[in-house]
């Protein structure tokens, strides 16, 4: 059996939580600053995120460190706190995820980094990175590796490569991010990623971010249409697109809409289900009420 399915122990469709830097800049985040840094630093505000989205019907929360690789910190000259940083995020979202009977899932996001031959990152490198973050997310009580946001299959196959040796017991979800064209900055389409990531040993594979509900359910259907047995699907759509209001932007799906998108990505047989930028608990509980 699948190693998530087995952990979640359901057949019908799972919800995930949503989106963590939107909250974060709602709590006063700008944008030069690391939200890494607030796993130590504001840990109240951390847990609350993730109260209200375990409130709202997650059965998984999203570990806050998107940022959380070597690369990603020294922006902010903090790499030489990823085990603690890491460690700390973990540990936020077990806490919060005990009280619930619900899943943690360690959270890596791109390096930033350019993969070689287009840059100079190879793959031990890689590798290297992605097992310093998750020395720290296993150390805070991690149930799932989730590597998400990715534009190239060999980083994401480097992100794999260091889950099955620092948690090899652990599912692994992969989620790549696809452009207007439906293809990935690095030119990857959902089926590509489908077929290539099945073939690694990936328990769930699917998209995340994008450019809104519309999108993503012509994605959903393209992952569909190539899956192999046994392997899980994953949407996490934005919701919808960054409109300026004032001074913020504010994203223009209402929880309305992503509710309705939740049935439609049921429907056409995703199995995880969620929310990216732009998302709140209000648009997580919306799309709980709507699957039923």
């Amino acid at each position: 059996m699948n190693r998530l399915t087995a952990l979640l122990g359901t057949d019908s469709a799972v919800l995930v939580d949503g989106g963590m830097g939107t909250l974060l800049q709602d709590n006063g985040l700008t944008d030069g600053g690391a939200g890494e840094l607030w796993n130590v630093d504001r840990p109240e505000i951390i847990r609350a995120c993730h109260e209200a989205y375990a409130a709202a019907g997650a059965r998984i929360l999203t570990t806050n460190t998107f940022g959380g690789s070597r690369p990603r910190l020294q922006m902010h000259g903090l790499e030489d706190r990823v085990h603690e940083l890491n460690q700390a995020a973990a540990a936020l979202a077990r806490s919060v995820a005990d009280a619930h009977g619900i899943l943690v899932a360690g959270d890596l996001g791109p390096t930033g980094e350019l993969m070689a031959p287009l840059g100079t990152m190879d793959a031990a490198a890689a590798q290297a990175l992605f097992e310093e973050q998750l020395a720290g997310l296993k150390d805070g009580g991690i149930d799932v590796v989730l590597i998400e946001t990715m534009s190239d299959l060999a980083e994401v196959e480097a992100a794999v490569a260091a889950a099955k040796a620092v948690v090899p017991d652990l599912p692994i979800i992969a989620t790549l991010s696809f452009d207007v064209n439906l293809r990935t900055m690095m030119g990857v389409r959902p089926a590509d990623a489908v077929r290539h990531l099945a073939a690694v040993g990936v328990d769930a594979v699917g998209a995340n971010c994008g450019r809104g509900p519309g999108e993503m359910t012509s994605i959903a259907g393209q992952l569909v249409a190539a899956r192999p047995e046994g392997l899980l699907l994953v949407a996490q759509s934005n919701a919808g697109l960054p409109q300026v209001v004032g001074d913020h932007f504010e994203y223009d799906a209402t929880a309305v809409d992503m509710a309705a998108h939740a049935v439609a990505l049921r429907d056409a047989g995703i199995d995880l289900i969620g929310a990216c930028c732009g998302s709140t608990p209000e648009h997580i509980g919306a799309m709980r009420d709507a699957l039923g």
